[in-house]
C-alpha cells in the first residue's frame, strides 16, 4: 500500500563530503503491516517547502526500524542539496513505498553495487544475512560508504575502485568476471542469482555477463522520475515487451527484459 504522509526529520548525518544518511520519523500508522517497505522499493521525498525544486525526488529505502525510515543519498544536484540542508525537527513530504521489490533469493546470491547503488542492495543483504557475495565498485575510496556495515551482512566482499584507492583497480564487473571464472573451474553448474543496482554502463556490461553465464539477474534501474506513480511517463525504459515505467513496473526488472541502447 502506497501512502502520502508528512514526516519529521530525526537526523541528517554527513557520512563524508559526498554522502548523507537521512532518518525520518514516519509514524506508527504509516509503517503498519501493509506499508512495510521491501528491499528494492523506493520513496518520493520533497525537501523544500518553497517548491524549488518543484518535484519530489526518488530514493531507495535504505533501512526501516520501529517507526523510522532511513535513506542514503549522494549530494549531486539542487534536490539533494536541499535535502542536505534539512535539520532535526524539519518536516518533509513523503510518498511510498513505491515500485516493486527484489525477489527474495532462496539461498546464496551475488549482489553488485555501483556507487550509491549500495543503498538499494543493503536491505537485501540485511534480510538474507551471510548468504550474499557483495561486489562493490566506486570511483574512489571516498565514495565507498557503509562498507563495514555491508561486510558484516555479507558472506564475502569484493571491492574495486576506478583509481585503485581501495580494493582492485578497475571496474567492478571485471572483478565479478574473475570470480565467476574461478568458480566455473571449481564447481560445474554454479549459477547464483545476481542482484544489482548502479550506473547504466555497469548494468549493460552485467547483462552481457549474465547472458554468457546463463545466470538469472535482477536489476534496479536509476531513472529520473517526476511523479513516482506512473502517471507522467517520464521514466520509461525500453524492454523486449515495449516501453515500461520504472516507477510502476519497476524499478526492479529481469535484466534479460531490458533493451540496452
Amino acid at each position: 500500500m502506497t501512502r502520502y504522509f508528512k514526516a519529521t526529520v530525526l537526523e541528517n548525518t554527513a557520512l563524508n563530503k559526498h554522502f548523507r544518511l537521512l532518518t525520518i520519523d514516519a509514524g506508527r500508522s504509516t509503517l503498519n503491516a501493509q506499508c512495510i517497505p521491501a528491499p528494492g522499493q523506493f520513496y518520493m521525498l520533497h525537501s523544500n517547502s518553497t517548491y524549488d525544486p518543484l518535484l519530489k525526488r526518488p530514493f531507495s529505502i535504505f533501512k526501516h526500524e520501529d517507526n523510522s525510515l532511513k535513506f542514503l543519498y549522494r549530494i549531486r544536484g539542487k534536490g539533494t542539496i536541499c535535502l542536505s540542508n534539512l535539520r532535526d525537527g524539519d518536516i518533509i513530504e513523503v510518498i511510498g513505498p513505491l515500485g516493486n521489490s527484489y525477489p527474495e533469493p532462496e539461498g546464496d546470491f551475488i549482489a553488485i553495487a555501483g556507487g550509491v547503488g549500495i543503498a538499494s542492495l543493503l536491505p537485501l543483504l540485511d534480510i538474507c544475512k551471510n548468504t550474499g557475495y557483495l561486489f562493490y565498485g566506486a570511483r574512489s575510496k571516498d565514495e565507498l560508504v557503509m562498507l563495514s556495515e555491508a561486510g558484516a551482512l555479507s558472506k564475502e566482499v569484493f571491492v574495486a575502485t576506478d583509481d585503485g584507492s581501495e580494493g582492485r583497480k578497475g571496474v567492478i564487473t571485471e572483478l565479478l568476471k574473475s570470480f565467476l571464472n574461478n568458480l566455473k573451474s571449481e564447481i560445474s553448474n554454479f549459477k547464483l542469482p545476481i542482484y544489482a543496482c548502479g550506473p547504466k554502463p555497469m548494468l549493460k556490461e552485467l547483462s552481457e555477463i549474465a547472458h554468457a553465464s546463463g545466470m538469472k539477474c535482477y536489476v534496479s534501474l536509476e531513472e529520473h522520475m517526476a511523479c513516482g506513480v506512473g502517471a507522467c511517463l517520464g521514466c520509461v525504459v525500453k524492454t523486449v515487451s515495449g516501453y515500461r515505467r520504472v516507477c510502476k513496473e519497476g524499478p526492479v526488472f529481469d535484466i534479460k527484459d531490458i533493451v540496452w541502447e
